[in-house]
């Protein structure tokens, strides 16, 4: 059980919990224990700061929707099945659509921790240059890449991220 007042060991054991499942039954991830592990993601990009506050809010969007999903579809496979029959995978809202940017979302969260372990946590904003980077930079224009360089320059240190965090580095 995830310790009280610990998100990244909460993320953590939400996610392991899902890996074991899947891999033990070799079954599909179900939506609304995924859609629970996600939402313990929004608080780690709440204490980003006040520059990331628009990311944090549209993550939290996607998650609650599929969240709202989960209450009449199963699985992420029925999920996207079913955006695929009705023909609206790629249209803004559709589940499939956030679905694809809730795991963006997740996928900077892997980057930035792995390489923030790379480093032994010494510093945070070259670690989270290298995620956005690497998985959000690609996917946007000239001016939400320009919001997002000056967001930086006001990340927290790795220090206060962990302390926001109730985590003690280890």
């Amino acid at each position: 059980m995830a310790d009280v007042g610990k998100p990244l060991r909460k993320i953590a054991d939400a996610f392991k919990e899902l890996a074991e499942k899947v891999n033990s039954e070799n079954a599909d991830v179900e939506l609304a224990p995924f859609s629970h592990a996600c939402s313990l993601v929004a608080p780690l990009i709440g204490c980003l700061g006040i520059a990331f506050k628009f990311a944090e809010m549209d993550y939290s969007a996607k998650v609650d929707d599929l969240a709202e999903a989960a209450k009449s579809i199963t699985t992420l496979s029925a999920m996207v099945d079913r955006d695929v029959e009705g023909n609206c995978v790629r249209r803004a809202g559709s589940h499939t659509r956030n679905l694809l940017r809730v795991k963006r979302g997740l996928e900077v969260v892997r980057v930035l921790f792995e390489e923030l372990l790379a480093i032994d946590g010494k510093s945070f904003r070259d670690p989270a240059e290298k995620a956005y980077a690497q998985v959000f930079a690609p996917h946007h224009g000239w001016a939400i890449r320009k919001a997002v360089a000056a967001g930086m320059c006001v990340l927290p240190t790795t220090e206060q991220l962990l302390s926001k965090l109730s985590e003690d580095g280890q």
